[in-house]
């Protein structure tokens, strides 16, 4: 169950670092609510899945699900650049969560 309350945990922080783009500097009521909210369920989330996981593990899955996350979401979205390096280091961030996971 820890697990998938970090992979949730995670997502959440996706939404919320793409929901940074869209308050605006916090300027716009709907999607700022809607950011601190997503960040505070994401890290409450984190904080559940801590119980049952090394403080280490769960938060560099939690940052690598919402860095690659976003990465994937702004290239998507905003039409962020595609290179081939930046695939290859997106790579190396899920090998990373892999291989925490398997080491758990």
């Amino acid at each position: 169950m820890a697990w998938f309350t970090l992979i949730i945990a995670g997502l959440l922080e996706v939404v919320w670092a793409i929901g940074l783009k869209y308050t605006e500097g916090f300027s716009r009521f709907w999607p700022s609510v809607g950011t601190l909210v997503a960040m505070l369920c994401s890290v409450g989330l984190l904080s559940l899945a801590m119980r049952g996981l090394p403080i280490g593990t769960a938060y560099a899955v939690w940052v690598g699900i919402g860095a690659v996350g976003t990465v994937i979401m702004g290239i998507w979205l905003f039409d962020e650049p595609t290179s081939a390096l930046r695939l290859a280091s997106l790579c190396l961030i899920i090998g990373g969560i892999i291989g925490l996971k398997l080491s758990h």
